[in-house]
């Protein structure tokens, strides 16, 4: 594995950012701020599927005056999103806000920037610099500098008045032009990367974009917490990140599932044994414990046997069975009645004997 970029650390809340902290996982309520209960249910939401860090906009006064009880509510770290306006900056600190996010692109008067550093000292709260395409307005020979050049341009506002409190996110809609940007900036400071590929669109396109873009970023040792940009459900945001950074090896939330795409010579469901074994692994809660496990569920004799033996625990699919074995060696054949209550079962069983 490629080591991971140093950087300084920031907290937010309860959660470190950068240096030698997990790399977190942050969405964004989509509700109405001013809707206090439904985007505390909606937190409460996104931190039982895992996320650590949540974004609100704050688009007015009123957003600010909910953003204060939700706050007190909040069973996850609040990072408050902050453009055009940065009176409400300095509101969104009063009322205790774990963090700001604050956009170059429309908050550039240098007194204004100031006055949020001083306010975001008297409460010890970092400050990220989030760069957009969409609404830069520094510009340079290609968009990717532009990004860069921006951030550069505000960083130095913070550096003149000794805060390094910062975090820094780089994004474009395009997969290139957020990976050039993140690499030139990472090579500029040490400050700790916010990574996201935005705008990535619905569901399938957001999966391939932040995979490519993040995924990316991650295998060459770049990104301190990272943030899905879905048109769709955050808890969804949630779950895909999480897959980006297992997927990266970066971080492990459960045991690692091999599981073949099926052709014609699959004789067993295994689609919805996939499905009904993944939801029967939730409900064991058994988390962090059995987190570096391979299960292989395989549907035929070309490639399953091998892949099975691979895993700790694996099954092999043939007519309506399949051959189980358990650290690479066969233990018995099972009917396909039988294959998610016994890979429950070996879980159990491995987990006990192995910790």
């Amino acid at each position: 594995m490629i080591k991971r970029r140093k950087t300084r650390q920031v907290k937010i809340g309860d959660i470190y950012v950068g240096g030698d902290a997990p790399i977190s996982i942050q969405s964004m309520t989509k509700t109405d701020t001013c809707h206090v209960d439904s985007t505390l249910n909606e937190i409460r939401k996104l931190k039982k599927s895992g996320c650590e860090i949540v974004r609100i906009a704050v688009k007015d006064n009123k957003a600010n005056e909910a953003l204060r009880r939700i706050i007190q509510r909040s069973e996850l770290p609040v990072v408050a999103d902050i453009h055009f306006n940065p009176g409400l900056a300095i509101d969104a600190i009063d009322a205790g806000v774990q963090a700001l996010r604050l956009n170059p692109g429309n908050i550039n008067k240098k007194d204004d920037i100031k006055h949020i550093i001083d306010k975001a000292k008297t409460r010890s709260i970092p400050i990220r610099i989030g760069v957009n395409t969409g609404s830069l307005t520094t510009h340079a020979s290609t968009t990717s500098e532009s990004m860069v050049k921006s951030a550069v341009d505000y960083i130095k506002i913070f550096e003149e008045c000794a805060f390094r409190d910062i975090i820094i996110s780089l994004k474009s809609s395009n997969v290139e032009e957020t990976v050039e940007a993140y690499r030139e900036m990472s090579r500029l400071c040490d400050y700790p990367m916010h990574l996201g590929v935005t705008a990535a669109g619905p569901l399938v396109k957001s999966i391939v974009k932040s995979s490519l873009g993040i995924g990316t970023l991650l295998n060459e040792g770049i990104g301190d917490t990272i943030r899905v940009s879905l048109t769709g459900s955050p808890i969804t945001e949630v779950e895909i990140a999480k897959e980006i950074l297992a997927a990266t090896g970066r971080r492990h939330f459960g045991p690692e599932i091999i599981s073949c795409p099926t052709c014609g010579r699959c004789e067993i469901d295994l689609c919805g044994v996939v499905e009904e074994f993944k939801e029967r692994l939730k409900e064991l809660h058994l988390g962090d414990k059995i987190s570096n496990m391979k299960i292989a569920i395989m549907g035929c004799v070309v490639n399953g046997p091998g892949e099975a033996k691979e895993a700790d625990i694996g099954i092999a699919g043939g007519k309506e069975s399949a051959v189980l074995f358990r650290k690479g060696k066969k233990i018995k054949t099972i009917s396909e009645k039988e294959f998610v209550d016994t890979l429950i079962e070996e879980i159990k069983n491995f987990n006990t004997n192995e910790s």
